[in-house]
């Protein structure tokens, strides 16, 4: 299981980087879930990691921001994955299919699609549906979220059981799964025995929470967390 942390600027990503992070995620948390960040900042992130490790690059969601324009930036600042949701467009599957082809075409770079645990809030579509949209639309992955970062966290929101069938189901199209959304230290171990392939953080590598500056230290103890749960979760050889 790999350890995403979001990211809002080159200073942060730095920090990211050197406290163990697998994927750094370009993310500007003041601007809701998905939040972009500009190009400029987009780029200082870029050059501060210098390739040392794979990019991901929120681009909001389809119907309310530019997705296109800013999947674009992003293929050319070299992102590895860009992340499109699709809240307020629950039942416009032709919208979101057309959305997923546009960003496909304009960057290189991986798509993942977003999806929320509080779907009905979000007005998006449900996780189950969001499976059948990566299928059609050949996206390369899929993240389970919130959207409303100000209420339960995805824990919270969805039981330890209904993850690892929801995670079981989207793998057994050849997704890639990501599970974030509000999640602590605590709750790593839950989103590993879900069999997520990726843990995604930024609340809990930040002094002050969300909105607060994500630290080394902070990711470093994720990181260590992390390790010490793959180490005492691997089967012994026989001898």
């Amino acid at each position: 299981m790999r350890l995403l942390v979001s990211v809002r600027s080159a200073a942060e990503a730095a920090a990211a980087l050197a406290g163990g992070a697998d994927i750094v995620d370009a993310k500007e948390p003041g601007n809701g879930a998905l939040g972009a960040v500009s190009p400029r900042v987009l780029l200082a992130i870029t050059a501060a990691l210098a390739g040392a490790t794979p990019v991901s690059v929120a681009l909001g969601d389809a119907g309310r921001d530019d997705v296109t324009g800013a999947a674009r930036t992003a293929g050319a600042a070299g992102a590895a994955f860009v992340k499109l949701g699709f809240a307020g467009i629950r039942v416009k599957r032709e919208m979101t299919e057309h959305a997923v082809a546009s960003i496909a075409a304009a960057s290189p770079a991986a798509v993942i699609l977003v999806g929320y645990a509080d779907h009905e809030r979000a007005d998006a579509p449900t996780p189950a549906d969001l499976v059948t949209i990566a299928d059609r639309t050949g996206a390369a992955g899929i993240l389970l979220d919130t959207y409303d970062k100000k209420t339960a966290s995805l824990t919270q929101l969805m039981t330890a059981d209904a993850l690892r069938t929801f995670v079981g189901h989207a793998k057994s199209f050849g997704q890639v799964v990501a599970l974030a959304g509000q999640l602590t230290i605590d709750d790593i171990e839950t989103v590993h025995d879900a069999g997520a392939d990726i843990v995604g953080l930024r609340g809990a590598a930040c002094e002050d929470g969300r909105n607060g500056t994500v630290t080394v230290a902070r990711v470093r103890a994720l990181r260590d967390h992390i390790d010490h749960l793959l180490g005492t979760r691997m089967v012994a050889i026989p001898q």
